[in-house]
């Protein structure tokens, strides 16, 4: 028997709510007029590794990048993870100095917000899928892919939006390992491929 409720169309079912739910946590579970990196790690830690490198890489395309050094301090505190995540760590551990930076809870909310409607589609368009990349031993192929689109992003960083591609492999990557979606891995190994291009071409 059916309730006669209809889904809207583009609906996500509520199970497969993963990322939309993620975005949200970040604002209902932390309170304050700021917000520590410390906060937001904790959150993501406890659903998944995947779900951290999601978070730096949404901060990594955010306009919180545009402070001065930023993009860099972002890919630091990427670089630290994916390794940990390469040498097969179970949770990422940051100086706490790192752990310590903040941002204003007005800056966060912003950040949601416009996080949300991607999120939403995210939800929609992941499935498990093509789970062994996100297995040993090809995750470590995937945590390289991380190093490196952290790595280059520091002389990106002196292209004007050059951290754009990097950062997008590397939100690509957050989805793909928290939804187990390895269409998502590969798409993340694209988009570094297009970042590597666009750095032989500025140096060229």
């Amino acid at each position: 028997m059916t309730s006669g409720r209809t889904s809207k169309p583009g609906a996500v079912p509520k199970g497969r709510q993963n990322f939309t739910g993620l975005v949200n946590c970040l604002v209902t579970e932390t309170s304050g007029e700021t917000v520590t990196l410390g906060q937001l790690m904790d959150i993501m830690e406890r659903r998944s590794f995947g779900a951290v490198i999601l978070l730096l890489g949404l901060i990594a395309i955010s306009p919180l990048t545009i402070v001065p050094g930023a993009t860099w301090l972002v890919a630091t505190v990427t670089l630290l993870v994916s390794v940990q995540m390469l040498f097969g760590a179970k949770h990422p551990v940051l100086p706490r100095k790192l752990l310590g930076l903040s941002m204003k809870r007005s800056q966060l909310v912003a950040v949601a917000a416009a996080a949300r409607k991607t999120a939403h589609t995210a939800d929609a368009l992941t499935a498990p899928r093509l789970e062994w990349l996100t297995r040993p031993p090809f995750v470590f192929a995937v945590a390289l892919i991380c190093v490196a689109a952290s790595l280059i992003t520091y002389p990106l960083g002196l292209i004007p939006f050059g951290p754009v591609l990097p950062g997008v492999s590397i939100v690509l990557m957050g989805v793909g390992l928290t939804a187990k979606d390895g269409v998502f891995l590969l798409l993340s190994g694209l988009a570094l491929g297009g970042a590597a291009m666009l750095l032989a071409r500025w140096l060229l």
